[in-house]
Order: structure tokens, then sequence, then C-alpha cells
């Protein structure tokens, strides 16, 4: 019984173990709190030291310009060069309509042109006719005056009679409404040269230079050509369809010349100011690639500071709503030759708001450093050398 009983009473263990047990476990206990609380510091530390030089978002975009190609003329499309995601150079004829009346409008113009450079050169000729008319007719009447006078000298004379002497007096009256028949018909010349105007100057002439620029105009535009270097997107034409002036017919996205939009909370514009610096990272190419940027300005406007929202206590209760600002940020040129980026592409952004920028906060205005696209202008050698060829050719 006695050697049952010892068997089935444990041992209990002695009192150093258990105090060695409970000064293990209270070390561990301070280890695992000193380890929080050092961690606390340290995110304090970070969020303090770190965190409130920076705003952060990830809700920003690539913008950029989209250009519209509308059709100048109308016309039925010929020919369309590009589709969609093409990548186009400035000056690339992207859309051709077919030219055949405006070509017919364009030598019309030409021929007009050259009838009223020969009709300048008749009239020319019929003023130097009538201006040798006036000299002949003031010779005539000089001489009807002058025989006039030798008879008026002998009349009262048996050498003359009254008979010649009326013929006489007569003749100069025919010579002085000759001549004044002819100096009419000069003063008409000279008006329908424009009293001597230089033959390019003349009405009739600049009409007809104006018609042959505006006809070669409308036969360029049938070459509807890109404005600048971009992608295709949104094309909307087909070959054969007729299309009017202003149509959209595609869009053309440039590559370059590109800035983020971020939209940040209103909070966290409270230290935000124009020109400072920012770095912004895209999951297209992921963390290893880091773009630099500056602050331009802020959007003109935000939406509604306010939505009203319907609740089941009062219908007139309503909750403010934080607003997401639109921020304008640059792009260095250099990193998106390197790395070009897409309209639409998705951005991290982070702004430095312990630098001064230059000063400006966000409602003011930012100043333009950036040259926006804008259209070639009409190059009107060709045809000013047409001009000039068919006035050495026919003014001779």
């Amino acid at each position: 019984m006695d050697q049952q009983d010892n068997q089935q009473t444990p041992k209990l263990p002695p009192k150093e173990s258990l105090f060695n047990v409970n000064n293990h476990r209270t070390r561990n206990l301070t280890i695992l709190t000193l380890f929080v609380i050092v961690l606390a510091l340290g995110a304090a530390l970070v969020y303090f030291l770190m965190l409130q030089k920076e705003e952060a978002t990830d809700d920003a975009y690539v913008a950029g310009h989209l250009v519209q190609i509308t059709p100048q003329v109308n016309g039925t499309v010929r020919k369309v060069m590009f589709d969609d995601t093409d990548v186009v150079k400035r000056g690339d004829v992207l859309v051709s309509l077919d030219d055949t009346d405006f070509q017919l409008d364009y030598d019309r113009a030409q021929n007009e042109l050259i009838q009223a450079i020969r009709q300048n050169k008749q009239q020319t000729a019929n003023n130097s006719q009538v201006k040798a008319e006036v000299l002949l007719r003031k010779a005539e009447l000089a001489k009807a005056q002058s025989d006039l006078g030798r008879r008026e000298a002998l009349a009262g004379t048996d050498a003359i009679s009254g008979e010649e002497l009326s013929h006489a007096r007569a003749a100069v009256v025919q010579a002085q409404a000759a001549l004044k028949a002819v100096e009419a018909q000069e003063a008409a010349a000279q008006a329908a040269l424009g009293n001597n105007i230089p033959l390019r100057q003349q009405p009739a002439v600049q009409t007809a230079v104006s018609h042959i620029k505006d006809a070669w105009l409308n036969l360029q535009r049938t070459q509807i050509r890109s404005p600048m270097a971009g992608q295709i997107a949104k094309r909307n034409i087909q070959v054969g369809q007729r299309i009017q002036q202003g149509a959209a017919l595609m869009a053309v996205v440039p590559l370059h010349n590109l800035w983020v939009e971020a939209n940040f909370k209103e909070s966290q514009l409270r230290k935000m100011k124009i020109g400072q610096p920012v770095q912004m990272v895209t999951d297209l190419y992921g963390d290893k690639v880091v773009y630099h940027g500056k602050v331009m300005g802020l959007s003109a406007g935000t939406g509604n500071a306010f939505t009203l929202q319907s609740t089941q206590i009062s219908a007139d209760s309503w909750t403010k709503k934080a607003q997401r600002v639109p921020v304008r940020i640059s792009l260095d040129e250099k990193e998106l030759a390197a790395n070009p980026l897409r309209v639409g592409l998705s951005m991290t952004v982070t702004v430095d708001i312990s630098s001064a920028g230059t000063g400006k906060n966000m409602a003011a205005t930012a100043e333009r450093n950036a040259t926006l696209p804008e259209a070639d202008s009409v190059d009107w050698t060709a045809a000013d050398a047409l001009i000039e060829q068919i006035f050495e050719k026919y003014a001779k």
C-alpha cells in the first residue's frame, strides 16, 4: 500500500525551478514590450521626420494634348494612310481626299490670271493708240486754226471768198470736236488702266492672283497632314466616305509635352507650393524608373464641395465629403525620351513639401513654362513661284 501511494502522488517541482520560469516569462514580456515601444518610436520618427516632408498619392494619371484632326474642305476620302496606335511624324499625310474638282478650280484660276494679264496688255496698247490719236487731232486742230487765221487776215479782199472763209471756220470746229472725242477715249483708256497703276497692282490681276492662291490652298488641303508627332487614336473615317468640313476624323496624341494630373486631398495641399520637386513612378516600368518634375499649378475647379446624402434618420442630413483636387505636375523631357509614357497611365506621385519652390501657394497662377502645340503656317512658296512663272511668260 505504501508503495502504491508513493507511485500515485505526483512530485512537486522545487521552489527554485518555479521562480526561474516566472523570471523567464517576465523577461520575455519586458523584451516584447520594449520592442513594441521602439517600433512605435521609430514609426513616429519616420512620420515626423520624413512623411511630414512629403505628400503622396497614387490617384494620378499621365495627361497630354489630344489634337483632333478635322478637314478644312468638303470631299470624298480617297485613302487613309494610318490606323489606331500608329506613330506619325509632324507633316505626315494622314488622309487623302479626291482632288479632281479642286484641280479644275486651280487650272481655271491660272487661266483667269493669264486672261487678266492679256486684257491689261490690250488696254495698254489701246491707250497708246488713243494717245497717238490725240496728238494727231491736236495737229489737225492747229493746222485748221492756222488756215483760219490766214484766211481771216485776207477777209474783205478779193483774195478770198466768204464761202472759203466759212469752210475754214467749220474745219476748226470739226477739228476741235474730233480732239474732244479722242481725249474722252484717252480718259476712258486711262481709267481702264487705273491711271497708270502697275500691272501687278491692277484690281483684275490681284483678284486673279487671290483666286490662284485660294484654289492652290484648297488643293493642298485635300492632303490632311498631322500637325505634330504622336500616336493615332480614335480613327473614325473610311475610304469612300463623304466628309464635311470640321468633321472629326481621328486624333493625334503627342508622345512629348506630357504632364501628370495628381489628385490630392484638400488637406494635402496645405503646404504644397508651385515649383516644389516631385518624384513619380509608374506600374509600366516599376520602381526602377523614377521620373522627376515640379508642381505647376492647381486645377481651376474641383466639383461640388459637399454631397447631400439621404438617410433613414432625416432627409435633410448631409455628409461632408473630402474632395480630390487635380494638381498639374511637369515631366522631364529627357526622361520621357528615355522611357516614353502614354496618356492615361497611372502614376504614384510624391511631392517634397519641405522645399520652398517658387514661394507661390497653390492658389496662385503658375507661370507658363511649356510651349503649347500649334499648327503649321501656310507656306506659299509653290503658289508664288507659279504666279511668277505666269507673269514672266505672259507679261512681257
